[in-house]
């Protein structure tokens, strides 16, 4: 949508008005000798221009108000984050005191940025070793976070690295070993690495703890303490939840200090939309033709269908994929490669449906999800929370859908009564008619065989004046980091400060230049050697 069409959205009611004035006043009148009415009786041209002066203020960034880095400011006005959220408004401050907190909000209010601003600013780009570490109860949410941190500090140069199981720890401790400001994984990889010593933490005067409920709910516990026992004493930690425990108030009694803040959001307060929350009753023989009207007659843009089991899930994507639905699956017994594919597909907007088991879809953070089918009631009353948490965000109105079985009827009235007090409403629906599934087959397959338009990166705007470059060297050929800047800097009107993140890989190095000055490294790279070697050097492809 270009700029004009976002100032003038809202004055297409006079224009609708026009025509209903020219049909009625015929052929003496046109449309512009009304507008021109229009206009001298409603001062028009003032309007216009208070509705721009009303979205420049709006694209003005309240972050600044924090205190914090000019570089962080304009990557989060790249990023399009222009106003913070309650949580962002009650944390940020704190954290940036290196203050304990212990945070309960849900999911989609805005708390990954919460944290995220604060470890960035406090990050010293000359220190090679980690300060910040990020405990997370999913591979999922560890990328996630890695990206959207990387992409809050991309303009300070910061780096963040993931690590999390089922992949390679030889090349997690290859990139331990290179500069990592910050570092965010799961217990049990952390904790490998820390007995390896390929993580050290001497330097880590920040921990978050993200999602701690689900990580205990997975039996994390311990290696989540294992973790803690091996940082600094003197340290700042961060515990965020989505749900509040017994088990939770012992590990922050715990680990953190007794003059803790805790910011609780009330619901109203999370600038999270309103979810609509309903039910339906089914018949379990025929839950997946039950399913598959409900899409039909609900015609989603974008859904999400939680099942309790990978075999479930299995079973639903095949019965939906014989519908001809663009639909794939996550869930834990899919290679990594195959779940980041999915991930990176959904993400971009490729797929209209995805059906995932809860562990797998924790790292799902989109804005546009616009339902959220529960196939199976969740086994523990917390998922139900997170599961509904994965629509309604930015703005938007979400749809929460349950299918309850006769089988299901008690778990069923105990997330029932976990979840929703009497402020909170919950809708019992029907099954739509055979009629009304029948009339809304064709808008429904209009929109499966529409093509997809794809999802605008946030960080597009962010990245257009940063290149990656592909060098054909790394460690096999004895290059470091302070090679490859060496050469770099030899360069006219270059300096230290047009040198972004470095990756040095076995035999490849990958490096961000900044501030558009990509194609001219490029170029001025064909005739220059790294460590008197000649690599080729050409815009990295991925």
């Amino acid at each position: 949508m270009c700029h004009s069409t976002v100032i003038y959205a809202d004055l297409v009611c006079d224009f609708i008005r026009v025509d209903r004035l020219f049909n009625e006043k015929g052929s003496k009148w046109t449309r512009h000798t009304i507008m021109a009415e229009i206009a001298s009786k409603e001062n028009f041209r003032d309007i216009i221009q208070q509705r721009k002066r009303k979205q420049e203020n709006m694209n003005k960034t309240l972050f600044d108000t924090f205190g914090i880095s000019p570089e962080i400011v304009k990557a989060l006005t790249s990023l399009r984050y222009f106003h913070p959220t309650a949580v962002q408004e009650a944390v940020i401050p704190l954290a940036l005191e290196k203050q304990d907190v212990i945070v309960e909000s849900q999911t989609g209010s805005g708390k990954t940025v919460a944290f995220g601003i604060p470890l960035c600013e406090q990050a010293e780009w000359e220190e090679n070793k980690p300060q910040a570490l990020i405990l997370v109860p999913t591979r999922e949410l560890a990328l996630q976070i890695k990206d959207d941190l990387m992409n809050i500090g991309r303009l300070k140069r910061i780096k963040v690295t993931a690590v999390f199981g089922k992949s390679s720890f030889k090349t997690q401790k290859s990139e331990l070993k290179q500069k990592s400001h910050i570092v965010v994984g799961t217990p049990g990889r952390v904790l490998e690495h820390l007995k390896e010593g390929t993580l050290v933490v001497d330097k880590v005067s920040s921990l978050v703890l993200d999602e701690a409920d689900e990580m205990l709910n997975m039996g994390f516990i311990e290696q989540v303490e294992d973790v803690i026992n091996y940082l600094p004493k003197e340290r700042q930690t961060m515990l965020f939840s989505a749900t509040m425990s017994p088990q939770i108030d012992q590990l922050a009694s715990f680990y953190m200090s007794a003059d803790r803040a805790s910011v609780r959001m009330e619901q109203s307060e999370q600038n999270t939309p309103k979810i609509l929350h309903s039910y339906i009753n089914v018949d379990e023989a025929s839950k997946e033709k039950h399913l598959l009207d409900l899409l039909t007659v609900e015609n989603p843009d974008v859904c999400i269908i939680f099942c309790n089991t990978k075999d479930a899930v299995d079973s639903v994507v095949d019965y939906l994929e014989t519908n001809d639905l663009p639909v794939d699956k996550l869930h834990g017994g899919m290679d990594q490669d195959d779940r980041l594919d999915v991930m990176d597909d959904f993400r971009s907007g490729k797929l209209r449906y995805l059906v995932a088991t809860d562990v797998a879809a924790r790292g799902i953070d989109i804005d546009n999800v616009t339902h959220v089918v529960n196939y199976d009631v969740p086994f523990e009353n917390e998922s139900y929370t997170h599961r509904t948490g994965r629509t309604g965000r930015a703005g938007k109105t979400g749809l929460a859908l349950t299918m309850v079985s006769e089988k299901d009827q008690r778990r069923w009235q105990e997330v029932r009564d976990y979840a929703f007090d009497d402020s909170q409403e919950l809708t019992e629906i029907v099954a739509p008619s055979e009629r009304l599934v029948i009339r809304s087959k064709a808008a429904f397959e209009k929109k499966i065989n529409a093509r997809i338009k794809p999802k605008i990166a946030r960080n597009k705007e962010l990245n257009k004046d940063i290149t990656k470059i592909y060098f054909n060297g790394g460690k096999k050929k004895k290059l470091r980091a302070v090679d490859f800047v060496g050469t770099l800097t030899s360069i006219k009107d270059l300096s230290a400060e047009d040198i972004g993140i470095i990756t040095i890989q076995e035999n490849v190095t990958y490096i961000e230049i900044m501030n558009g000055k990509g194609p001219y490294v490029i170029s001025q790279m064909q005739d220059r050697t790294v460590k008197g070697k000649t690599l080729k050097v050409h815009k990295a492809h991925k």
